[in-house]
This record gives structure tokens, sequence and C-alpha cells, in this order.
């Protein structure tokens, strides 16, 4: 069996486009769109996603103020930074970019945020909204999957969805996403995690699955059950070596699948920017 791809980069480039007149619509209104972004330390990773995503902000008509702060700033440091980003009249949406150094409590620096101005979507009061399905900010990877399934045609509503991971980030919100009454979701989700022993029984009888663990090469062909649709979220890095969950192989079993390089990964960048120009609607409004 041949499997489908399933690219971000169209699903991305549909979401540029439907952003593309808000944007202008909020120029005119006399608001520029402001994305600011905070780094803590040299990770030349973390650096390198900074200047795409500000790259990426200039080439949409935003500003991208930014903060760069030392491998040996404080905790108080950074709690300013941030201080600074949520009392700033010119930015709408801030990303504090992670991992930060290990004397930084990430969790603290995220609390401290404006609820409003977290494009990440990951404030406790943005997964509260999520929860409760109300508006706000939705966690930009897990929005990328539900456009990216919706994008391709792939049915989800009353269909049984596995996600193989429980994080924050990914598949504890994006069950919430998934299960929600809404013509691309309205799924039967089901979340598992490598605690339980036997994951592979629940990926076999799946129709859809996503791959969420940070685990490389944890879902492998015999996992699944041929015809299904996979969806490679979890990835983990050695270097700028790319490890993702998805073992190359399952593409011989799956009907549909992400490629290895330029699946989820667009959707995210797209749904970031989207959740930043809804902020900044959101405060002209």
């Amino acid at each position: 069996m041949s499997a489908r791809l399933l690219p971000g980069k169209p699903v991305a480039d549909a979401v540029f486009a439907e952003l593309g007149p808000r944007i202008d619509a909020l120029i005119a209104a006399g608001h520029t769109p402001g994305l600011g972004t905070i780094l803590v330390g040299d990770d030349s990773a973390s650096a390198g996603y900074i200047r795409m995503k500000q790259e990426k902000a200039a080439s949409l008509g935003f500003t991208s103020p930014h903060i760069h702060l030392g491998a040996d700033a404080t905790q108080a440091d950074v709690l300013a930074a941030i201080g600074d980003m949520n009392d700033a009249a010119d930015v709408d949406a801030v990303l504090v970019q992670h991992p930060t150094p290990p004397q930084i409590d990430f969790d603290a620096a995220l609390l401290a945020l404006d609820p409003d101005k977290d494009v990440d979507g990951l404030h406790p009061v943005n997964m509260g909204r999520l929860a409760l399905g109300m508006p706000g900010p939705v966690p930009c990877t897990p929005a990328g999957i539900e456009a990216l399934l919706a994008h391709h045609e792939i049915p989800i509503s009353g269909r049984e969805v596995c996600i193989l991971g429980r994080g924050t980030t990914l598949g504890r919100p994006l069950a919430l996403l998934l299960s929600q009454k809404r013509p691309t979701a309205n799924a039967a989700v089901t979340v598992v995690h490598t605690g339980v022993p036997n994951w592979a029984d629940y990926t076999r009888r799946a129709e859809v699955v996503i791959a969420a663990a940070g685990v490389p090469g944890i879902l492998q062909p015999e996992h699944l059950t041929p015809g299904v649709t996979v969806i490679g979220g979890g990835v983990r890095y050695e270097g700028k070596r790319l490890l993702p969950d998805v073992d190359e192989s399952c593409a011989e079993v799956a009907g549909a699948i992400t490629p290895r390089v330029g699946g989820v990964g667009p959707t995210t960048i797209a749904l970031l920017f989207r959740n930043a120009v809804e902020a900044a609607e959101r405060r002209v409004a």
C-alpha cells in the first residue's frame, strides 16, 4: 500500500491567504499587529526559531519587538521582560521561547503572561477556555493538526481517533479540540501513553492515529491497521537532527500519512500567526 501524503505547506498557505486581508484591515484601521518574542539564553535552535518567526512576521506586515536575555538571566529578569511585553501597546501577542535555561521556571513565566496575549494558547486560562469551548487562543500544534485534517478532507466526525501522548502542549489539548462538536472535529477520542502497556491495542483499533509522545520511532507498522490515517505530531531533536515519533515504514500500512518533514510543522507556525491576528482584532474591537 502506498500512503497518500498529507503535507502541511498547502494548509499553511491557505491560512496565510485568509489572514492577509484581515491584517490589511487592521493596518488600514491604524493598528499594525505586533508579535513580541522573548528568548532566554543562547540555544542556537531556539534562536533560529525566533529568527524564522520574526522574518515571517515582517513578511506579513507585523512588527516584532524582541527581548533577548542572557543564559545567566534570573527568574526576576524573565518576569520583568514578560511584564514589559504585557504592558507594551504595540504588542498584541507574546511568545516566550521554550526551552529556557534550567534556573528558569517556565510554568511560572507562563502564568505571568497576559492570557489575552498568549500566542501559544498554553496559559491555564486559555486551556480552561478550550476545555469549556469558549473563544480564545488555541494551542498552535493541535489547531494545526485539526486544520491539516480538514484541508486534506480526512473525515473526523464520528470516527475513532487515538492520540499517543498526553503532554500539555499537544496530546491533552488536541483531545479536547477534536472531541468538540464541530464539523472538523466531533470525534471519539482516546488518549494513551507510554505508561499504558497495551497502548498498541488502541492504536490498532483507531481510524486516525496521532503520534504525540516525543519518543523517536515509537509508532511502527505493527501498531496500525491497514488504511489508517497517521499524523506525526511528536518529534525530538538530536542536535539539528529531527527524530519523529512515526517510523517511515508506517507509510507501507497507512492510507494517508504526514511526511517526515513538512507535515505538522508549517501548520503550527500558521496557526500561531492566526492567534496573533485574532489577538490584535480583539484589542481593536
